[in-house]
Formats: C-alpha cells, sequence, structure tokens
C-alpha cells in the first residue's frame, strides 16, 4: 500500500490494480464447489450427484457468510482506520478479525458434525429419495471437516488485499482451486469415490489456502498481529461486525433462495408437467437449480470482486475526506459491473443449452427443458442483480452498513421469499414459481438506487 497513492493516482488505474487480483480470487473461489459441480455430472452418480451437492451448498455458503463478515468487516474497519490515519487501532482491527474467525470456525463445525440430519432436512433433503440422500450426507459429513481452513482462510483474504498484497491474495486462493480441479479426477474416476472424493478434494484445497493465508500475517507491512491487537475489543468487535453485515446478508441471501426454492421444488416437483407430459418430479429440478445457481455464483463473484477491488479506494478516501475521487470510483465500478451484466444476460438467454451440458451428459428431454427454464427466466434479471450487487457493497465500503444491509437483504429476502412463496402456491408449479427472481431484481433495482442517492446527499452534506 505504500506504493500505492489512493488519494492521487488515476482511479481507472487503481480499480485495476485490486480489482483483477480480486475477480480472479472471487472467480476461483466459486470454482471450488462448480468443479465439483461438473466432475460428478460425468461421474456415476450423474443427476442425483449434482442434486446432493446442491442440498449440502447452503450449508457452505453460511460458512463463506461468516468469513465474509468478520473478513470483510475487519478490512473495511482497517481501509477507514487507515485513511483517518488513526494508527493505534490498525492492528486491533485485524487482530480481533482473526480470533473472531477462529471461533466462529470451531463453532459453526461443531454445529455441522452434531446437527448434520437436520442440516439436510431443512436444505430440502428428502430421505425417500435413498440414493441422492445418502450422497448428501455423505458429502456434508466430509465437508465440515474443512470448514475451520475454509472459514479462516476466506476471511484473511480481504485484509491481505488491504494490506496493499491483492495479488498474494489471489494466489492464497489460487493454490487451493487448482488443488481441488486435479484431485476432483482423481478421487472421483480413478478411485471411484464419487461425490465422497469431490469433498475430499475440496477440503485438502481449502486447507492449501488456510496455510497460504496464514503465513503471510508474519510478513503484513501495515498491521501487525500481537498480544495486543488480538484482544478483544467490543467496539472493534462491533464495528466489524456492523460493516461486514451486508457481506453476510448477501450470502445468507443465497441460502435462502436456495433452501426456499428447494423445497418448493419437493412440494410441486411432481404436479408440474413437462412439454413431454411426465413430471419434472425432484431430483431433475433440485440438479438444475443447483447448476444455474452456481453459474449465477460465478458472475456475481466477479461483480463482488470488481466491487471489492474498489473498497480500498473508497474506503480511504472517505477517512481522507475526499468526496469526489469516491463518487468517480462508485460511477467507474457500475459502468464496469453493466457491461458485466449485459454479457451474462446474453449468454444465459441465448446459449442455455450449451451451458448445462458442461454439467454432464445423456440429460433428459425434461432435465434440458427445465435448465432452459431455469436460466431464461430464473436469471433474466441478471444486469439487474449485479448492479444491485454492487451498490450494496459499494454502500457498505463508503460506511453505510445499515443501507447496504437493507439493499443487500431486500432482493433476496424481503421481495423474493415471499414473490417465489406466493406464485410457487397459486400457480402449484415449479416454472412459473422461477418469475419471481425477477420481480425481485426490479423492486431492489429501484430501491439501491434510492439508497445510494441519500447517501451521496448525507455525503456533500457531511462534506
Amino acid at each position: 500500500m505504500k506504493n500505492i497513492d489512493l488519494e492521487h493516482e488515476k482511479i481507472s488505474k487503481l480499480i485495476k490494480k485490486f480489482a483483477i487480483p480480486c475477480v480472479i480470487s472471487m472467480i476461483v473461489a466459486a470454482l471450488y464447489n462448480i468443479v465439483d459441480q461438473i466432475f460428478i455430472g460425468w461421474s456415476e452418480a450423474g443427476p442425483f450427484g449434482n442434486a446432493a451437492t446442491n442440498i449440502v451448498y447452503p450449508f457452505t455458503v453460511i460458512a463463506l457468510a461468516f468469513a465474509l463478515l468478520i473478513g470483510d468487516g475487519a478490512s473495511a474497519l482497517f481501509n477507514l482506520l487507515l485513511g483517518a490515519k488513526e494508527k493505534e487501532k490498525i492492528n486491533k482491527s485485524i487482530g480481533n478479525g482473526v480470533i473472531l474467525l477462529i471461533i466462529v470456525s470451531i463453532l459453526l463445525t461443531i454445529v455441522g458434525f452434531i446437527f448434520n440430519k437436520q442440516i439436510l432436512n431443512i436444505f430440502g433433503a428428502n430421505p425417500n429419495e435413498v440414493e441422492c440422500y445418502n450422497y448428501a450426507k455423505d458429502y456434508l459429513t466430509i465437508i465440515c471437516y474443512g470448514l475451520p481452513f475454509y472459514i479462516i482462510g476466506q476471511g484473511l483474504n480481504a485484509s491481505i488485499r488491504s494490506d496493499g498484497n491483492p495479488k498474494y491474495a489471489m494466489f492464497a486462493t489460487i493454490i487451493g482451486a487448482i488443488s481441488n480441479i486435479i484431485l476432483d479426477p482423481i478421487f472421483i474416476f480413478v478411485f471411484k469415490m464419487n461425490v465422497k472424493g469431490a469433498a475430499l478434494a475440496t477440503i485438502i484445497g481449502q486447507i492449501l489456502t488456510f496455510i497460504v493465508s496464514i503465513l503471510y500475517l508474519r510478513k503484513s507491512k501495515l498491521f501487525k498481529i500481537d498480544k495486543q491487537s488480538i484482544k478483544l475489543d467490543k467496539t472493534i468487535i462491533k464495528k466489524i461486525i456492523s460493516l461486514g453485515l451486508p457481506s453476510l446478508i448477501t450470502q445468507i441471501a443465497i441460502v435462502i433462495i436456495i433452501s426456499v426454492a428447494n423445497n418448493l421444488v419437493v412440494k410441486y416437483g411432481y404436479i408440474t408437467i413437462s412439454s413431454t407430459n411426465i413430471p419434472y418430479g425432484v431430483v431433475t429440478p433440485l440438479a438444475v437449480i443447483g447448476i444455474c445457481m452456481k453459474v449465477f455464483g460465478i458472475v456475481i463473484s466477479i461483480i463482488i470482486g470488481v466491487s471489492l477491488g474498489g473498497m480500498p479506494i473508497i474506503g480511504y478516501n472517505m477517512g481522507a475526506g475526499n468526496i469526489k475521487r469516491v463518487k468517480e470510483t462508485i460511477k467507474c465500478i457500475l459502468i464496469i459491473n453493466l457491461i458485466i451484466g449485459s454479457i451474462a444476460f446474453v449468454i444465459f438467454e441465448f446459449f442455455p443449452t450449451f451451458i448445462i451440458n458442461i454439467f454432464g451428459s445423456g440429460n433428459s428431454i425434461e432435465y434440458l427443458e427445465y435448465a432452459r427454464y431455469c436460466l431464461n427466466i430464473f436469471l433474466g434479471g441478471i444486469i439487474l442483480t449485479c448492479l444491485i450487487k454492487s451498490m450494496s457493497i459499494l454502500l457498505q465500503s463508503m460506511g453505510a452498513g445499515f443501507k447496504s444491509t437493507i439493499l443487500a437483504l431486500s432482493r433476496d429476502v424481503i421481495f423474493f421469499v415471499p414473490s417465489i412463496t406466493i406464485i410457487a402456491y397459486l400457480s402449484k408449479s415449479v416454472v412459473t414459481m422461477l418469475y419471481s427472481a425477477i420481480i425481485s431484481d426490479v423492486l431492489a433495482f429501484i430501491l439501491g438506487l434510492i439508497l445510494l442517492k441519500i447517501q451521496f446527499k448525507k455525503l456533500e452534506i457531511n462534506k
């Protein structure tokens, strides 16, 4: 960071420096799950394995949510303190974050092992679908062993970026993902471990990311982890949680979307008839929705990466009172994410079959038909989704934690849950319910514009 002038260097150049490594890190992190889905789809487990990983996926997102709650919160606080030149609190922002990550990772791991069966039931596992249920149970059990490494490794990523080393943060994530990609086919196909093999490859990658991230703490530039910094401070913890809450909400929203959709599929899947007069059933929609959410996650990872890349710039200049540079950074980020969302829209609308075939061959007519509906309808508002997610992080970067949280909640909880539940209840269809996503996108986008405008006015008044 000492070699980067956040206060004077050209905004586009700064975003490029921070965002590119961040985007790569986020995409690679998302690949952990999507790579598993691809290899499982081509294995003997097929759609049953993909449906199983979709059932477990929300729990891994919960783990990531807590990692980002603490990691992004500590990083945002660090940037604000750095800009305000409050040196005595800088070390505590990161030190307290590290201790919180350790505590949360241990607690969530215990929950995962003790409430294994209940977790599966909450996220749509049906014991009557024996093959799918057993795959889900195996996958969840193994994944729980890697939770501490996953949470701490992902949580430290933001702190490493804020320390002025986005390339190292990228490396920490990439080394784990490459390991996962290499080991997946070995465990799944060579050792015939199927879903268990995918889970094992995943946690080995997570351990590698954890080791590389921990090693960085000894070579940090702008913060120091010592006895004083790790002593928990209520004020620091409160600020970390407040600033990191939008990141938590963003991830938890994904959990809510999947769990609600999964349970509605279980309820209405067998009474929704396809064009071949055969019901879609449960396994097909579960597998397809899981794939769509993973593809959706790749796009959102890019959006989050670009937006987080602007966080150090916005946070520093907010602390320094340079509002003009804050606005310029926000404008640049929104334009970039608008372009990304537009490209994603074209791909989802015009090439749905190509995307779904990546995740396995020999799919039934009903499977491909529902996949096209999912990509065309459920992800039809992807442009607005990209801007909503971006605006939420930008508000978070400006220290507007409450506004950011409200926006993060609005699309996926306040608007989505009631609309998908009502539409599914009235139509009794797992196809019609997909339109709830577009409704939520439109309403949340309007709210996002309002909140961003209010925040800009507040900045002008306090200028």
